[in-house]
């Protein structure tokens, strides 16, 4: 229960605090935001071009990593403009309206990011159950079947959003103690009984990250049962060394939010401005991340890679 004493009506702007406490120290977290800005594009660009061009490599696992980095790309540029703009030029004011736009699209890319991951794993299990059928079963009917499932799912999840937040009446103050418009950091600062609030965002981390983690430990579990039936430790070593690129980035993306939602749960209170950089790690290590791990571990993206970098000449 938010009780106040001096409420406000629901504002038309919303201030954005950016990172609290740290309000002296925003132009040096805008160096390795922005340089973590320009790696991403770069690299998830450079992945979907190599994929686009390389027509052996239009194969499920390929197409899956094709679709990861345009969600990458929509991520970053749904969070990181807005946070530099936040840095360098002090544009905290963001209207009610961009607030709940933001509320639905930023999280939408996240569970979107999950939901591909757990279509990776997926790849993965049937490549090394049924490698005789792996084509056969993930057809591109069934690539576009999943990718229609996940955009569903994101839709369905993450619509109450802007909708329950719409109708929060009036608030203790307008400005939002956090980097952009997250629909709790909103939800806290309202007045009155936000309960079904809290239950809707436990739902939303139950229904996403929930769901999909579990079951990609359960493919990775049946992975590891199949790999360590086979006699031979060199078919062992290589079978894992395909899911190695993937288990990297499962880890990067999974890793800030288990600490986060454990850190709650222990009842181990961070402090507001750690708490916020953290969360902002979901939206900029993994998609900065992700083409560098499958750019080294992949054979065919490494030698595009230096066939670009090294031989220019060569590709007319």
């Amino acid at each position: 229960m938010s009780s106040c004493n001096n409420s406000i009506p629901q504002p038309l702007i919303f201030v954005l605090a950016g990172i609290p406490g740290l309000q002296s120290s925003h132009g040096w977290f805008s160096v390795p935001f922005f340089l973590a800005f320009v790696i991403t594009v770069i690299g998830n660009a450079t992945t979907l071009c190599i994929i686009w061009v390389e027509k052996s490599l239009h194969e499920p696992m390929f197409l899956l990593l094709a679709m990861l980095s345009v969600v990458d790309l929509s991520l970053v540029s749904a969070t990181v403009p807005r946070m530099l703009g936040i840095f360098w030029m002090h544009a905290k004011e963001i209207s009610f309206n961009a607030c709940l736009t933001q509320m639905f699209f930023i999280p939408s890319f996240y569970v979107m990011e999950s939901g591909i991951l757990l279509a990776m794993a997926f790849d993965r299990f049937v490549a090394i159950w049924h490698p005789l059928r792996y084509t056969t079963i993930l057809a591109n009917n069934m690539l576009v079947m999943m990718a229609l499932a996940v955009l569903a799912r994101t839709v369905t999840v993450l619509t109450p959003a802007p909708i329950l937040a719409k109708r929060l009446e009036s608030f203790q103050t307008h400005i939002i103690a956090y980097s952009y418009c997250a629909y709790m950091a909103v939800v806290q600062i309202a007045c009155g009984d936000i309960s079904d609030h809290i239950v809707y965002g436990l739902m939303v981390i139950v229904a996403s990250v929930g769901f999909d983690l579990f079951f990609i430990i359960l493919s990775y579990g049946l992975i590891l049962h199949a790999v360590f039936q086979i006699p031979s430790w060199e078919a062992r070593g290589k079978a894992l060394s395909t899911c190695g690129s993937h288990l990297c980035v499962i880890t990067l993306f999974y890793s800030p939010v288990v600490f986060s939602v454990l850190a709650q749960i222990l009842s181990y209170h961070m402090a507001p401005h750690l708490q916020i950089i953290i969360d902002n790690l979901y939206f900029l290590v993994p998609p900065m991340l992700n083409p560098l791990i499958y750019g080294a571990r992949t054979k065919q993206m490494r030698e595009w890679v230096l066939r670009i970098m090294c031989c220019p000449g060569d590709q007319g």
